[in-house]
């Protein structure tokens, strides 16, 4: 396919001048007469370059650029800054916005290919760097639900803190979706933003020592990277080669890697959970949970995960008359399930008040003893495919 290229300009001349040049040397090319009109392309369809002018009325082509960069989904497209403008004061202007390169008005047709050309080779570059090596030793187990509120959080934790202090396993816990995170408060961390900082860098600047610099060690033994509990930092869930980048650089420090994918299948998700090695659908014991959870396995077969790696697991939070029997929810869901936890409610309440988890905090329970069971399954299921 052709690389996209969206011109940003009020100027309609210089729209269909340069439009029409770029589109003879095989590129497709959008356009857009003012900086608000080019944000919404953008939004609709990101593009591999973006031309932009500076001289606009409204908002400029300096607050576009700006805008483009704060938006993790956006920051890394290559942006050359096409203008009538310049001094030397013009140009830095431009680059500290976040132009990647500066032409003046008029350019000569050759000159304006050759930098556009640069531009979307270092493009492709960046984009297609190798992926980071993974310890082939790392098992990733990635918990998710159809619908918020069926317990993914606790899950996770628990099942890495029993990974950690009862087995003795190096393990991470992952809380991927941002800007709804429980796991920083629960655990009792604090300024626990440090996620947002690494997805606020470029993939390329993402080191492994920044990763494990990030983590928080938990007095269980794991280590944890929890999610900002912010809600305007649900924009970094579009931050998905920067969150890929993360969770490449976790996979080698640890010999496990639980990670939360909360409710439902955002791009994120579905970009992510492919590389897990088994995936945890939790579900309820009520009928819309069953068939919301139905679909959400039916969505994760068309991923192309395959069926064995998924694992049905039924949690049970509540006490309540109301919970179809477990046959009953094995006809409904059409598949077995793995295993089934038994409510405890205050279990949990409590090991949240004191900042720690359920197993920890009473490593003799019946919960505790579910945990060691999914634990087996886990480390049994991988012993089988090595």
């Amino acid at each position: 396919m052709p690389e996209k290229i969206l011109i940003v300009d009020d100027d309609l001349d210089t729209l269909r001048l340069v439009g029409l040049m770029l589109q003879k040397k095989g590129y497709q090319i959008v356009a857009a007469n003012n900086g608000k009109q080019g944000l919404l392309k953008v939004a609709e369809d990101i593009p591999d370059l973006i031309l932009l002018d500076v001289m606009m009325p409204e908002m400029d082509g300096y607050e576009v650029a700006r805008r483009l960069r704060e938006n993790p989904e956006t920051a890394n497209i290559p942006i050359l800054m096409f203008t009538a403008k310049s001094q030397l004061d013009d140009k830095v202007t431009g680059f500290e916005a976040g132009a990647d390169d500066y032409l003046t008005k008029p350019t000569h047709p050759a000159e304006l290919q050759a930098h556009v050309k640069a531009l979307l080779a270092r493009s492709v570059k960046v984009n297609k760097e190798k992926p980071v090596p993974v310890d082939k030793k790392i098992t990733t187990v990635g918990i998710i639900s159809a619908r918020g509120g069926v317990g993914v959080s606790s899950v996770a934790i628990n099942l890495g803190s029993f990974l950690s202090s009862n087995m003795g396993e190096k393990t991470i816990v992952l809380e991927l979706p941002q800007g709804m995170g429980s796991m920083g408060r629960d655990l009792g961390f604090t300024d626990f933003g440090n996620i947002r900082e690494l997805l606020k860098k470029a993939p390329n600047e993402i080191t492994t020592e920044a990763v494990e610099e990030a983590l928080f060690e938990h007095e269980a033994g794991m280590r944890v990277l929890p999610a900002s509990e912010e809600p305007k930092d649900a924009i970094f869930n579009n931050a998905i080669q920067q969150s890929g980048t993360i969770f490449s650089r976790l996979s080698s420090l640890a010999h496990f890697m639980i990670v939360d994918f909360g409710a439902g299948l955002p791009r994120l998700s579905q970009a992510l959970l492919p590389q897990c090695d088994q995936i945890i659908v939790l579900i309820e014991s009520f009928s819309n949970s069953i068939a919301q959870a139905k679909l959400l396995i039916k969505n994760l077969l068309e991923l192309g995960i395959e069926e064995e790696k998924i694992l049905i697991v039924l949690n049970n939070r509540m006490r309540s008359d109301l919970l179809l029997p477990r046959k009953q929810v094995n006809s409904e869901i059409g598949a077995p399930l793995t295993m089934a936890f038994t409510p405890a409610p205050e279990l949990f309440s409590q090991a949240i008040k004191k900042n720690t988890t359920a197993v920890v905090e009473q490593p003799e329970s019946i919960t505790t003893q579910h945990f060691q069971k999914l634990a087996k399954i886990i480390i049994e299921h991988e012993a089988e495919k090595a």
